[in-house]
């Protein structure tokens, strides 16, 4: 590794702990707004305008301030440096010493990771920064999806539209026409599943927001790369799916969200291609 790329992943790296912290705020707080806004659509067709109260504090992703859900002590600036306060605190709250989970730090760090590969493999350019965002909202979509079964239309439209365009201005590798067949193939392809499944069983199998993350795939890794993607996908959801069965880890009702095994997969594509998926598998 060249002096060179070494600094580019280094700035990356610590801009990707950076923004890791800040997908810790959307995965625990875009969810919320979405149960919020769904409350005040149903409480408007309903007629009935829901309940205000005087003074409320607005709630975003901006505001208010974190605080520890167990004590609800506001979190300073200097306990929110990303990974080296958790290790400080010891992993727990400076005020009532609850545990804080350690998926925080984690998602830190995975998020740097890929931010400093990015920066490894491209340098500081427009390409390395398009896959830096990638990797953020697939990581984002990962466990939101894992955490609630909701993939929301904020993230993955927005990635959708960013593959498309990402294409047509020559960012990413991704022809345009095979960025735009992806798209249109990832959708059609898990709805056709979908509905399948829906008249022979009854049941829904899958949701909306796997379309659309799919979708988002084939925009930026072009319609080839659905197959590769898919299989993984499913083989990994599979083997997870078995043992989180055998150790009796499963869910009310049996299911697992597909979207966290669409993501994995994803991200392996970045790393490694959509085709090294298939010689791994044999194919």
């Amino acid at each position: 590794m060249s002096a060179a790329s070494l600094l580019d992943a280094s700035v990356l790296g610590v801009l990707g702990l950076l923004i890791g912290s800040f997908l810790n705020v959307v995965i625990h707080r875009l969810p919320k707004m979405m149960e919020m806004r769904w409350a005040a659509e149903c409480a408007e067709l309903q007629g009935t305008a829901p309940l205000e109260e005087a003074g409320k504090t607005p709630f975003n992703l901006m505001v208010p301030r974190s605080r520890c859900p167990h004590c609800s002590h506001q979190i300073r600036w200097f306990e929110n440096i990303p990974v080296a306060s958790y290790l400080v605190l010891g992993g727990k709250c400076s005020h009532c010493r609850a545990p804080i989970s350690p998926r925080y730090p984690l998602i830190e760090l995975v998020n740097g990771a890929f931010f400093a590969w990015c920066g490894w493999t491209w340098g500081l350019d427009g390409t390395a920064l398009a896959w830096c965002g990638f990797a953020a909202a697939i990581l984002t979509l990962a466990w939101i999806d894992w955490d609630t079964t909701l993939l929301p239309d904020d993230i993955t439209l927005p990635l959708l539209w960013a593959g498309l365009c990402a294409a047509a201005t020559r960012i990413t590798e991704t022809p345009l026409p095979d960025a735009l067949w992806g798209a249109v193939a990832g959708y059609l392809s898990l709805w056709l599943v979908y509905w399948g499944f829906k008249l022979a069983t009854g049941k829904e199998g899958m949701g909306y927001g796997d379309f659309k993350l799919f979708a988002a795939l084939g925009a930026w890794f072009g319609w080839q790369a659905l197959i590769p993607i898919i299989l993984m996908a499913s083989l990994i959801g599979a083997v997870i799916g078995i043992g989180m069965k055998v150790f009796a880890q499963l869910r009310e009702g049996g299911y697992l969200p597909f979207g966290p095994f669409l993501a994995l997969a994803g991200l392996t594509s970045l790393l490694f291609g959509p085709q090294s998926i298939l010689a791994v598998i044999g194919l």
